[in-house]
């Protein structure tokens, strides 16, 4: 069935459904082991080789490089869609599809086509960016020096989401010279040591924790500078988990309506001899519903404007490109707030509808308001309204890049 036929509206382009169809029996098997790989807490390696094997990582590369040259909002279509089946799994190819930008708009044709090539041949990549402890939030504390000829990365990163299962990881660090910069090291490099000690109520599988670099070798000629960064990438980031929460919230949907269907029990004091027929009950799948379809056209349409941001980019307009990633941001801002709201009360009401039964263990409904509270938390959302609100008085553009760690 299409997206249409199942009532979440149409693609966001005539080839949509046809850019989907292959990937959605993948997406199906993968909900289809959720539930136990909750409970279980099983990692997804199968779920995301599968994928890779698929050319679902490969789906924003050109095809002259073995890819499906798909748009921002086919991607941002795709993610709802993959995050419907499990959201961990989005959650842990979110640094890969990051870095997949970074090459896109890479102004170095040699690099664009080294790394497009790789990813093309299902290479998949993680990430080491933030610190934890007394890190400073001026300057990273993992640090990139010479040695022996070469270079080599040393440091602690925390939050290294999906490198568990990468191949390569794309990390932000300090350059001896005081610069910032990014650099690519193998996952299976000597001196590279991933840990799975991630451990948020929510989630939960997504390999998010430490990832320690002992002289590790810095992968020839990949040292760049931050500035080189695609420039939308804050929202391009944060829109990924915005993404996952409407999946979340589909995957909610399509629960609870199921679970109200194969209800034979009544209350005393409900409204009809049948639950499925229980005008108060159906208000509240409803409201699930609604709020999940809410959700999944907001991020569409912030996703319009990440578009926009990239193709100011290849244009090379800098003025075109500031303006772009500018309205992007803010596009991106004015949705957390909400699209954060629409997700956690839908994934709290459902238990409204179901009683206490639906509070059992082996159900794992909880997953989902855990998963969205987790996500929710990322790149805080206190301070998206205050953004929007001094932009929109005072024209103060938002902050761009953030950065944690330690004052001083």
């Amino acid at each position: 069935m299409t997206q249409i036929d199942l009532g979440w509206g149409s693609g966001p382009s005539a080839r949509y459904e046809q850019l989907a169809e292959p990937f959605r029996p993948l997406f199906q098997k993968i909900r289809s082991t959720a539930v136990a790989r909750d409970v279980e807490r099983r990692l997804p390696y199968d779920e995301i080789k599968a994928l890779r094997a698929a050319g679902f990582t490969a789906v924003r590369v050109p095809s002259e490089f073995g890819g499906a040259g798909a748009t921002l909002p086919e991607l941002f279509n795709l993610l709802i869609e993959l995050s419907e089946a499990g959201s961990n799994v989005t959650n842990a190819v979110r640094a890969h599809f990051g870095f997949t930008e970074d090459v896109l708009n890479s102004p170095n044709p040699e690099r664009r086509a080294l790394w497009l090539g790789r990813i093309g041949e299902k290479t998949l990549f993680g990430n080491g960016h933030t610190e934890v402890g007394d890190s400073k939030l001026q300057a990273f504390s993992t640090t990139v020096s010479k040695k022996n000829g070469g270079y080599v990365l040393n440091g602690r990163k925390y939050y290294t989401t999906g490198t568990l299962f990468a191949d390569w990881i794309n990390i932000a660090a300090q350059h001896e010279n005081g610069e910032p910069v990014g650099v690519v090291v193998s996952r299976h490099a000597k001196g590279v040591d991933v840990l799975d000690d991630w451990d948020g109520f929510g989630q939960a599988l997504t390999a998010s924790g430490t990832t320690i670099f002992t002289d590790a070798p810095v992968e020839p000629g990949q040292i760049v500078p931050v500035t080189d960064r695609f420039k939308y990438s804050n929202p391009f980031y944060q829109l990924v988990h915005l993404a996952a929460l409407a999946g979340i919230g589909r995957a909610a949907a399509g629960d609870v309506a199921r679970l109200v269907k194969e209800r034979t029990r009544v209350f005393s004091h409900g409204n009809a001899n049948s639950v499925s027929a229980d005008p108060q009950i159906l208000q509240i799948v409803g409201r699930v519903r609604g709020n999940s379809y809410a959700a999944g056209l907001i991020v569409l349409k912030v996703a319009e404007a990440l578009q926009r941001a990239h193709e100011a980019q290849l244009s090379g307009d800098e003025g075109r490109t500031a303006a772009a990633v500018t309205i992007a941001e803010i596009e991106l801002d004015q949705a957390v707030t909400v699209v954060s709201d629409l997700i956690l009360e839908a994934t709290t009401i459902l238990f409204d509808a179901l009683g206490a039964s639906s509070s059992a263990r082996n159900l794992a409904l909880d997953r989902y308001w855990r998963n969205a509270r987790t996500i929710a938390s990322h790149n805080p959302r206190v301070y998206r309204d205050r953004i929007v609100g001094d932009f929109a008085v005072n024209g103060t553009p938002p902050p761009g890049q953030y950065r944690i760690g330690t004052p001083g």
